[in-house]
């Protein structure tokens, strides 16, 4: 296509409706201009029956009224229309017809002209006193066709040249100075009358182009809106709805709930869902089957509930679920069982039990949506550590768990500022509990209203309150303090451990700050040792590279509460794992627990055939240590031997304790 298609593409249609115009124009003026032809034409055979012309009179009057006879007529003949059901209207007329119609009434004018020239016959060729008469009656009815012919020039152009030139030459006949001048004086009035019948046209063709373009904007303005308002609802639709699933998203949720009338609903049942397997199912058949599984719930999730409850996925593998429970008969822990058992339908191309759910229930009688996230996620993440497909309601430990937390939160950021923060250590016994090998060090605070502080909720606090990285550096350098104050004791063969999270793993640069620390201070790498959960040894891509800088400088990496996670035999090669710690849920009572003992016998068999050191955790009775022993564990950690102690009492126990250290 040439780039001037699209612009002939556009005037083609102008043009017709142009056309179209112009004939509807001429209609109209034909029927005021024609019955002025015949009023002249009567005044005319008048003159004519009062000089003794009345035959030649009646003959010219007769032709002349067949001819406007033949006009009008013409005018009421009706135009093909293009939508026969359509009005009559220039964009509905067909061109074809339309270019018809103006060339039979150019046609008509053009007779009517000549019936009109032979007005000559009825004066002597302009000689005979009544001349005058009709030389004015010619002027007054040439200028009226240019005047009603305004629209289509070509149409007066027809009628007014026959006259006017028959004029001319009958005056040029008959001879004579002033008929030579008048004759000219005719010719020039033609000329007038030709050049006004097209200034005139053009006139009326670009005001009705300028009409109709106009028209054409405006329809086209319209419709843009009307796609613009489509366009928006999608977008709105669009933004307001997962792409994948077809539910609520996240804002759309929100906005959902906003929009609830508030006399509508008078208690409110929150449940965050949130998928056991889900990473599994990825790593293992691809981020397809992920999707597929994801519109899978969605669908479970829409089938299992009444329109009325809200339901929206709110970002990965969590889902958000809001009811009315006054509409409702069944308590939320029974609709949660019911969805817990929905979606561990076995699905079609997985194992049965690969995907469950994890719920997390919030009812309450406040339409408080972002305080009910907040305990349904509290609720969701006590559900998970119960284990799988399981749901926990919110209740008043939350509650108070919660506060404690946000109490955390509000007072972190000043007790860090404030040194008020503590790091203990607890040492780490080898030759199977006979000899100090490492000590761990535990990140303890005191708070003025709730007491200790679980380190957990700690470091979780302040890594969702941008506070990892102050967090990490102050622990380090309390690390780092007790590896200088070891190497002036000359015990520079003893490690210190340092816990780290998967947020801060994943949010900060630890290899570059721990390396870089080490340095500033002259100490030796080896003396250090990190130690990771399970959790974040799952995400390999995103730690494996800070992982093996640290061990490339001699840094130790261990795994913390190994057997609870999903840690694999693979990955503990990727990051270099030196040390794997049993989680302590399966030490302590091992005495009278045969599972534990077999777990712990696998994860010390595992240890051995990976050449990496195995360290049981929790370690609180001598039954408990007399099993590990025999089961062949040689390195342990646990209150029976000692509980973490703060800097100055750990090194007068270290001092108390020479004998276990040499």
């Amino acid at each position: 296509m040439s780039p001037n298609q699209p612009a002939e593409a556009l005037a083609l249609p102008l043009q017709h409706l142009i056309a179209a115009d112009q004939l509807l124009a001429v209609r109209r003026s034909m029927l005021i201009s024609v019955p002025v032809s015949i009023i002249l034409g009567l005044i005319s055979l008048l003159v004519a029956l009062h000089y003794g012309q009345g035959l030649a009179g009646l003959l010219w009057f007769v032709a002349s009224s067949l001819v406007n006879a033949a006009r009008m007529l013409l005018c009421r003949f009706p135009v093909r229309l293009l939508d026969p059901a359509g009005p009559v209207e220039p964009k509905n007329l067909d061109p074809a017809s339309v270019r018809q119609h103006l060339f039979l009434q150019s046609a008509m004018a053009a007779t009517s002209g000549v019936v009109w020239a032979f007005i000559a016959v009825l004066c002597d060729g302009y000689t005979a006193p009544q001349s005058v008469f009709y030389l004015v009656v010619l002027c007054g009815i040439t200028a009226g066709a240019v005047t009603a012919g305004f629209a289509y020039a070509l149409m007066p152009i027809c009628y007014i040249v026959p006259v006017l030139l028959s004029v001319a030459g009958c005056l040029i006949y008959a001879g004579g100075f002033d008929r030579y001048c008048l004759a000219a004086t005719t010719i020039i009035y033609l000329a007038a009358l030709i050049r006004g019948a097209r200034e005139s046209e053009g006139l009326f063709r670009q005001s009705s182009r300028l009409k109709n373009e106009a028209t054409a904007m405006a329809i086209s303005l319209e419709a843009a809106r009307d796609q613009a308002t489509q366009a928006a609802a999608e977008m709105g639709h669009r933004a307001a709805h997962d792409e994948l699933t077809g539910l609520l998203n996240r804002s759309g949720f929100m906005q959902e709930v906003a929009s609830l009338p508030s006399s509508s609903m008078t208690g409110f049942a929150l449940m965050l869902l949130d998928l056991d397997g889900f990473k599994s199912i990825n790593d293992a058949f691809g981020h397809k089957a992920g999707d597929r599984v994801l519109v899978e719930v969605g669908r479970r999730l829409r089938q299992s509930l009444s329109n009325d409850v809200l339901v929206a996925r709110l970002g990965g593998d969590e889902f958000a679920v809001l009811l009315d429970t006054a509409r409702h008969d069944e308590a939320p822990s029974i609709l949660a069982t019911k969805l817990i058992a929905a979606i561990s339908i076995p699905f079609a191309t997985f194992d049965a039990g690969r995907i469950g759910v994890s719920i997390g229930v919030c009812v309450s009688s406040e339409r408080d949506v972002d305080e009910m996230l907040v305990r349904a996620d509290a609720a969701l993440y006590r559900a998970k550590s119960q284990g799988r497909n399981r749901h926990y309601v919110f209740d008043d430990d939350l509650r108070d768990h919660l506060a404690m937390r946000r109490d955390i939160e509000r007072d972190v950021a000043k007790a860090l500022s404030n040194d008020a923060l503590e790091v203990w250590f607890q040492p780490i016994f080898g030759n199977g509990g006979r000899k100090i090998t490492d000590l761990e060090a535990l990140v303890r605070w005191k708070h003025p209203r709730h007491g200790w502080i679980p380190p957990t909720d700690l470091v979780a606090v302040a890594s969702f309150s941008g506070l990892a990285e102050p967090l990490f550096r102050y622990i380090l350098k309390d690390v780092c303090t007790m590896m200088q104050t070891l190497r002036a004791m000359n015990l520079g063969h003893l490690r210190v451990a340092m816990n780290m999270s998967p947020r801060e793993m994943s949010q900060l640069a630890v290899d570059d700050l721990i390396i870089a620390k080490l340095r500033k201070l002259d100490l030796p790498a080896s003396m250090l040792e990190i130690e990771i959960t399970e959790d974040t040894a799952k995400d390999i891509s995103s730690v494996q590279g800070k992982l093996a800088a640290l061990a490339k400088v001699g840094v130790r990496i261990a795994i913390d509460d190994f057997g609870v996670g999903y840690s694999s035999m693979s990955s503990l090669r990727l990051l270099h794992v030196d040390r794997i710690k049993i989680d302590r849920s399966f030490i302590y009572g091992i005495a009278e627990s045969v599972d534990d003992r077999k777990v712990v016998q696998s994860i010390l068999g595992l240890g051995k055939s990976l050449g990496i050191e195995v360290v049981a955790e929790g370690v609180e009775t001598e039954a408990d240590l007399r099993i590990l022993r025999q089961l062949g564990c040689v390195t342990m950690q646990g209150h029976y031997f000692a509980k973490p102690m703060p800097h100055h009492e750990a090194i007068d126990w270290i001092n108390q304790s020479r004998s276990l250290v040499q």
